[in-house]
């Protein structure tokens, strides 16, 4: 297969890795750049997280739209996702398992993340998915194997976004929560496509509580 994304460029910022408590990575949306994602980190103003942002290759992770048959954005998906899991199995050798770090993801990167998590269910510090939901056409089997046990996910979305329907949103709360994931799913009424403080302060919330262990 080919690897679009193989010699992606990895982008850090916050604490260095042997200071830090967790892990959050941050996967950008189509056009985007993982600079462009790595300004959320200021936002959340954390002392205690590494930042990681993987940079895809033209700017996209896939070339159509998450709702389009999967084999259309093939290689490119697949390649995306074995990056995810290369960043993840990196991290793990390094102290940090799934169960110390978030993955966030906004728009083509929250299809991206939230896809990833459900292929690749096990216990993770918190999964967050902004404007994105799980990828392929409507009527795509959801059969996914493994489960969360207790993960923390939170999925944000306007209700009335042109590139994420909030019935594909409604869709992967359901399925990630009967995979044994706590889903906190919120649609914001008339919103663009954008980040809100609302979901900030969600993250940060979620990021202060794996760190405490709760």
């Amino acid at each position: 297969m080919d690897h679009p994304h193989q010699a992606a460029k990895i982008f850090q910022t916050g604490v260095p890795l042997e200071q830090a408590g967790a892990v959050m990575v941050l996967v950008h949306g189509r056009g985007a750049t993982a600079y462009d994602i790595l300004s959320l980190a200021e936002e959340f103003e954390r002392d205690d997280f590494t930042y990681i942002a993987p940079q895809a290759a033209g700017n996209t992770w896939y070339p159509f739209s998450f709702m389009n048959p999967i084999n259309q954005n093939e290689p490119h998906l697949s390649s995306a996702l074995s990056l995810i899991s290369d960043i993840l199995s990196n991290l793990g050798s390094r102290g940090f398992p799934p169960e110390k770090v978030i993955l966030t993801g906004f728009s083509q990167g929250a299809c991206l993340v939230t896809e990833y998590a459900a292929r690749n269910a096990t216990r993770y510090g918190g999964i967050v998915g902004l404007s994105g939901g799980l990828i392929g056409p409507d009527g795509t089997p959801r059969d996914y194997q493994g489960n969360f046990s207790g993960t923390p996910i939170f999925l944000g979305c306007s209700d009335v976004d042109f590139h994420i329907p909030k019935e594909r949103v409604q869709e992967t709360t359901r399925v990630l929560g009967e995979m044994g994931a706590v889903v906190t799913e919120r649609l914001y009424a008339g919103m663009g496509h954008t980040v809100n403080r609302d979901e900030i302060e969600f993250v940060q919330k979620m990021s202060a509580e794996l760190i405490s262990g709760r």
